[in-house]
């Protein structure tokens, strides 16, 4: 087995000496069984097979992201280009102009607009119809949360003044009371993706090429896919048979609030087939949740009613015993669960639910998560450390942007709004935390994550300097946040370090993140990558 030694280097390990300072090598040796040697222990082998001098650069183990969906984000490029536009009107034009150079596509789908550019997030359906007034479009903005659709969409589905509200999502309406064309949440916008045909198993194969791709050129080689569906495992397995994956993946299989009881035997079915299928590269360990929304569409769950709409707290997408029945139940069969809760009334909703888990089913490893974590009650900051529960955070979205200023803030309030994205206050309680992008809400490249992390902005210029600046991490903090947190998340013990023994999972990178202007991590280079001691990135 081929042997790599990288020299020349900053080799940061993830691993922790006596008195808390993270250890560092000038180099590292590996091969595909796992890392065999630092220091001056790799400078002795002699007989690596490839030798790389870093030049100076920055070795750390290979990122990791808790939380993506590979296969919409991927499935972007194929369909009408509707992100980076700066008004909805540009954005109908665009999807008239992909329609025009698509006239065999019956439905007109895109995947990612601004969702902030329209006030309230309202977006009507006569603006699509001036430029695709005879088929049906179907928009899905960047929280994935929330849907534009024209007219004729309307049409096939059947919705008018007199279709009821569903008790899962919100048809807009305007004040006679017809739908405007704007769907919130899975019970409105579902029927529209129900008519509409299915990714094929070609488009599913395309779109994970490309989030592959994606992914190692960042520095990637594990994700937790969080929204995995029945029939997109059949892709996933057929990816993995045709070397198409040059990452590993743990498919989080979708729990419906409607049917979940109907779902366990799938659950453990997939989980097996998966394991055999294609071992080491793909498994099927957890079980996804959604408590709520989010807050953008008024939707994610609070425990105190919202500002601009002072009658609603939002919409769970589950009753509080239903999901703990739910949450113990796939415990019991020894899946992780992983719940999506934006909003402190989801939150706390999602630690009852793992607290019965943990009562019910006595004690165990069970890796339980809560993703996105954006508002928390002070009452259950605590409770992530003493449940054993981790904090995935989506550390991309800790900056004070639009989403903020035009969705956001408006609806929560002054105090509320400095309330979110508590990562360092959760941290310091001893609980553990994991990193993610929920790509592709927002992108999975982690050195952008780990400068907003650091920084809570982007860029010179923001709306503030630095938003909510107690909450800022070391650059060391993100790193191990994307290396070891989501390892620990993943249950894979020997990964997010660099140790002997431990996986062959490695990053360099042209400089080192800790000592360049913070407002310029994004912008260093990712010049190789290792995925069990494979080469999946650079010459």
């Amino acid at each position: 087995m081929p042997v790599t030694r990288i020299e020349n280097a900053t080799v940061w390990t993830g691993e922790r000496s006596a008195d808390g300072n993270y250890l560092e090598a000038g180099s590292v040796a590996f091969d595909n069984e796992g890392i065999l040697a630092l220091g001056d222990a790799a400078s002795a082998l002699i007989d690596a097979d490839h030798v790389i001098d870093a030049q100076g650069g920055f070795v750390c183990p290979a990122f990791r992201d808790g939380h993506v969906h590979a296969i919409p984000g991927g499935f972007e490029h194929a369909i009408a280009p509707v992100r980076n536009h700066s008004t909805p009107q540009q954005i109908a034009a665009a999807v008239g102009a992909w329609a025009a150079a698509n006239p065999d596509v019956e439905w007109v789908r895109g995947e990612g607009f601004d969702h902030s550019l329209a006030p309230e997030g309202i977006f009507l359906a006569a603006w699509l119809d001036a430029e695709v007034p005879d088929r049906p479009v179907v928009l899905r903005a960047t929280d994935y949360h929330t849907v534009w659709v024209n007219s004729e969409a309307m049409r096939r589905v059947g919705y008018t003044a007199a279709t009821p509200q569903p008790h899962d999502g919100e048809i807009v309406r305007d004040a006679a009371g017809d739908p405007v064309g704007t769907m919130r949440e899975w019970g409105a916008w579902r029927p529209f993706y129900d008519l509409m045909p299915k990714m094929t198993r070609d488009e599913a194969l395309s779109a994970l090429t490309l989030a592959s791709e994606g992914f190692v050129a960042a520095g990637l080689v594990w994700v937790q896919d969080a929204w995995i569906e029945a029939h997109d495992v059949d892709s996933w397995l057929a990816a993995a048979e045709q070397g198409i994956l040059d990452f590993r993946a743990d498919l989080g299989l979708w729990c419906d609030a409607n049917t979940w009881r109907d779902q366990l035997d799938h659950f453990t079915s997939t989980r097996e087939s998966v394991a055999q299928a294609a071992p080491g590269r793909l498994s099927a360990t957890t079980v996804k949740f959604f408590a709520d929304g989010v807050i953008e569409s008024g939707t994610g769950a609070l425990l105190e009613p919202y500002c601009d709409c002072p009658h609603s707290k939002g919409m769970p997408n589950w009753e509080p015993e239903e999901l703990k029945l739910a949450v113990a139940a796939v415990d019991a069969l020894g899946f992780s669960p992983h719940i999506h809760a934006i909003g402190d009334a989801a939150v706390r909703m999602a630690l009852d639910a793992i607290e019965h888990a943990n009562a019910v089913n006595g004690a165990r490893d069970r890796r339980a998560t809560i993703a996105h974590t954006q508002l928390v009650s002070d009452d259950d900051i605590e409770r992530f450390m003493k449940l054993g529960v981790i904090a995935n955070f989506e550390p991309y979205w800790a900056k004070y942007d639009s989403w903020q200023t035009e969705l956001t803030a408006p609806r929560l309030g002054p105090k509320r709004t400095d309330r979110q994205y508590m990562i360092r206050t959760i941290l310091a309680t001893g609980a553990r935390i994991s990193f993610g992008s929920d790509w592709p809400v927002t992108t999975f490249a982690p050195l952008a994550g780990i400068q907003v992390a650091v920084t809570r902005q982007m860029t010179e210029g923001d709306f503030r300097d630095s938003w909510m600046p107690d909450e800022r991490l070391s650059v060391e903090q993100a790193l191990a946040a994307y290396t070891s947190g989501v390892s620990f998340q993943a249950g894979d013990e020997r990964g997010g370090v660099l140790r002997v023994g431990a996986r062959s999972d490695v990053v360099l990178l042209g400089r080192d993140p800790r000592v360049v202007a913070p407002l310029e991590i994004e912008s260093i280079e990712v010049l190789g990558t290792w995925c069990d001691g494979l080469r999946v990135h650079g010459a």
